[in-house]
Parts: C-alpha cells; structure tokens; sequence
C-alpha cells in the first residue's frame, strides 16, 4: 500500500459516512454498468465530484427557494429546521442512486420520490393552492438543479467544457425530470436559460425565504474541518447564483479567496477518490456491496 492510501482510505471513510446513513443500511452508490445512464455519459462526468455537486446543489436550492410554491413545499412538509442536513444528504444520494446505481434502483428512487409528491399539497400566505406534483413547479427544480450542477463544474473543475457536451448533459438529465413528471423539461443549455428567464416574474424573496436560505447558509458538519469545508461550499454556492438572484437574497459576491479554496478542495478530494473502489464499474452482476469496497472503505463500526 502506498504511504498515503492509509489517509485516503480514512478521509473516504469520514466523508462516506456523512453522505451515507449506516445505521439504514445507506452505502455509497457504486459505478454500476447497468445504471440508467452509460458509463460514458457526461453525466458520469459531472456527478461524480462531490464538491461541485455540494456547491451546484446549494445553488439549486437556493435558486429554487425563490419561488413561493416550491418554498411552501419545503416550509410545510420538511423538517428543514432540525434536519436541513438530512435534507441536503438525501438530495446527494437521489443523484448518486439515479446516476451511478442499478438501473432497477434508480428507478425505484424516482417512482419513490414521484409518490411523496403526489400526496403533498398546500395553499400560499396569499390563499393560492399548490401541489408539490405540478408538472411546472418540478420543471423550474429541475432546470435550476441541472443547471446549477453544471454551471459548478465547469467554474471548478472543467472551465474548457464544451457547449456540447453542456447541452448532452442537460439531455441527459432530463430522463430523470421527465421520470420525475416535469413539464417542460429542456433539453439544450438555451432551452434551460429561457425557462429560467420566463419564470422570474413570478419569484419572490420574504421572510419565509430568508429564514430557509440562512439556515442552508449556516451548514456546518462534523468536526473543524468539515465545518471550514461546508462554509467554503456554502460560499461558493450562493456565489454561483445569477446576480439577480443573488441580490434578492441579499448574498454578496464571494472573494477571491472563498473561489481558490473551492478549487483546491475539489482537486484535493479528487486525490483523495483517486483509486477508490467507489470510481471503478463494476459488472452487472454485482448486487450488493463488494467486500473488496468494505475492506478499502470501511462503514464505522455499528454503535
């Protein structure tokens, strides 16, 4: 074993442990030859790092707050409060699952998700009703996630990426927003852009939303560094918004160096997975956790 494996090993444990509840039986996605996307996908690509994913996703979630229906959904059926950890951690897992995992159980996370939606509903502070199914409202989470995903890849791991292979992206991803029953769904960087554009008239920033977005901006996990990791992502996160959306939350720009220590975490955790049982596919006929990735990354013991 080489004189560093012995700290990779450790730091894929600890940060497999905070995207994975052990004590349910979560383990980390595998790179499965039989996913709903190919391993040759540029989804593959761009959702296998999870520093830009952690940053994209904040974004999205902080670009998705901004309409009021998505927002009630999450004031009135999440227990954002106490568990927005949980919240975010879940999301990791859905892209990590409908990515990289059987396509049998992608496909089983996305009928899961699509029956929570159906049954949740509610009505607005102004009397409006909403259903947390409404293929529209799914849209603008979709386009706004997507997007936020690929917009933090390029800024931190590939600034020279094609607008092709963008465009095969949002392609790609809008298997799982049609799955999901989005309407409309783009298909092509402009398609994203122009329903991100022709949905700001309704967006909205109050109370409600200044409450959420803080407690997402207030992160914090694990011990010291965990914690100066979460407030580098957090930082690069809401920086990535557009400016307009940025300036309805009242989020200032990032500096300079809140750009260079994402960038070196990023690099800095590809290091650390380089090698890692958890970046090789794996043949069809895995079905469960290889024993080879239990000795390598190893699940804390039970407690």
């Amino acid at each position: 074993m080489a004189p560093l494996e012995p700290i990779k090993v450790r730091v894929r444990a600890r940060i497999n442990q905070l995207f994975n509840d052990y004590e349910r039986g979560e383990r980390p996605a595998l790179r499965r030859a039989d996913a709903l996307f190919a391993p040759d996908s540029v989804a593959w690509r761009v959702n296998g790092d999870i520093v830009t994913m952690m940053i994209g996703g904040v974004s999205g979630l902080l670009l998705q707050m901004l309409h009021p229906a998505v927002l009630a959904g999450v004031w009135d059926h999440s227990d954002f409060r106490a568990d927005m950890h949980g919240r975010l951690r879940r999301t990791a897992k859905f892209i990590a699952v409908t990515t990289y995992d059987h396509a049998a159980n992608g496909q089983a996370a996305i009928d899961r998700v699509r029956r929570i939606h159906d049954r949740l509903g509610g009505t607005l502070p102004d009397g409006t009703t909403y259903r947390v199914s409404d293929p529209r409202l799914l849209a603008w989470v979709h386009v706004t996630e997507t997007t936020s995903f690929l917009d933090a890849w390029v800024r931190y791991a590939e600034p020279s990426m094609s607008r092709a292979d963008q465009n095969a992206y949002l392609a790609e991803m809008a298997r799982v927003g049609l799955a999901l029953g989005a309407d409309p769904v783009p298909t092509d960087r402009a398609g994203a852009d122009a329903l991100i554009q022709s949905m700001r008239a309704e967006l909205k920033a109050d109370a409600r939303t200044r409450e959420v977005a803080d407690l997402v901006m207030r992160q914090r996990i694990g011990g010291r560094a965990e914690g100066v990791a979460a407030g580098l992502v957090m930082s690069a996160g809401a920086d990535l918004l557009p400016p307009w959306a940025r300036r309805m939350h009242g989020l200032p720009s990032a500096s300079p160096l809140v750009h260079g220590g994402a960038r070196a975490l990023a690099k800095g955790l590809g290091w650390v997975y380089a090698g890692s049982p958890n970046r090789r596919v794996w043949p069809d006929e895995v079905t469960r956790w290889p024993e080879t990735v239990t000795r390598s990354d190893p699940a804390p013991p039970p407690r």
